[in-house]
């Protein structure tokens, strides 16, 4: 289950992607397209939790916890915008995707396999050949003007991308622990399952979005930033609802994977938009390694080997 729900966080995320490029391609900018996909988000946010659910209960911790998720959320997305601008987009995008092996790493060296988060040689062996293939589709530094600039925004995109992952995980353990306050004094059991993490979360950055389109841009936004916005917008709103809902729901052998997972298809399908509608040159072969790295990872080859006699 948690596995397919990442499945269809990647899709999400990938058409969310293609709204964000349709949108550059028309005049647009991208502070202009993530105020509204960031408003819009956080309007799915509300329906899919509190109105979806009945339950309207809120509390000062959960409001807290989802406002500095939706501040890492905003950093994030404002360093991978000026990582873009300064070097090569695919690299960008293959060290944002390969922080996603690291929340497993950090949760299994913090909390192990008592809290559900193990952490096998095979999960490593996956995670290394995923690694190899998102810098294999991405390499290359060439025309590189301003490498310190690059290096520090694309540093700070992999750290908060990181840290918000991992928040998404820590959450999912303290909802699903009988005793939240055994973990933690910040939340209690109840204080925790609130329906308002995540309407934060985008509201927060929906602030901080707008904030910086007045600052650097102040001009009227562009029709196209709009439609553009409000379609990548539900798109995200049904990632990350998806993405949460998978590490509510995972087992201990899905809690390493399910992130590689969800970078894994969100490079194929962009891949296979980008190379339908803009003819951009795709490394297949590294598409397969990293997907040969999710099959190392997911697998448990102990009942593999117990099923064929060893």
């Amino acid at each position: 289950m948690a596995v397919f729900l990442m499945f269809l966080a990647g899709v999400f995320v990938s058409l969310s992607n293609l709204c964000m490029r349709k949108s550059i391609d028309s005049g647009g900018t991208t502070k202009g397209f993530l105020i509204f996909q960031m408003a819009t988000a956080f309007l799915v946010a509300l329906l899919l939790n509190p109105v979806r659910t009945g339950d309207y209960a809120i509390n000062g911790p959960i409001i807290g916890l989802g406002v500095v998720a939706g501040l890492i959320l905003a950093g994030l997305l404002f360093s991978l915008g000026r990582a873009l601008e300064k070097g090569p987009p695919g690299f960008t995008f293959s060290i944002l995707n390969g922080s996603t092996v690291m929340p497993a790493i950090v949760m299994a060296a913090f909390f192990g396999v008592a809290h559900g988060f193990p952490y096998t040689t095979w999960h490593a062996v996956g995670s290394l050949f995923v690694l190899f293939g998102f810098f294999w589709a991405g390499r290359g530094l060439q025309g590189l003007q301003d490498r310190k600039g690059w290096i520090t925004f694309a540093l700070t995109m992999f750290s908060l991308h990181v840290l918000l992952l991992i928040l998404f995980q820590w959450r999912a353990l303290l909802l699903n622990v009988p005793h939240t306050e055994e973990i933690t004094s910040l939340f209690t059991s109840a204080q925790i399952q609130s329906q308002w993490f995540m309407p934060f979360m985008f509201l927060a950055s929906t602030v901080v979005q707008l904030a910086l389109f007045v600052y650097y841009e102040r001009r009227s936004p562009l029709s196209r930033e709009v439609v553009y916005g409000l379609i990548g917008g539900a798109a995200n709103g049904l990632c990350t609802y998806c993405m949460l809902w998978s590490t509510e729901v995972a087992t201990p052998l899905e809690n390493a994977i399910i992130f590689p997972m969800f970078a894994v298809v969100t490079i194929v399908l962009s891949n296979l938009w980008g190379q339908k509608l803009y003819q951009e040159q795709v490394n297949w072969r590294a598409c397969q390694m990293c997907a040969l790295g999710l099959i190392v990872g997911t697998v448990d080859w102990k009942a593999v080997a117990a099923a064929i006699g060893f």
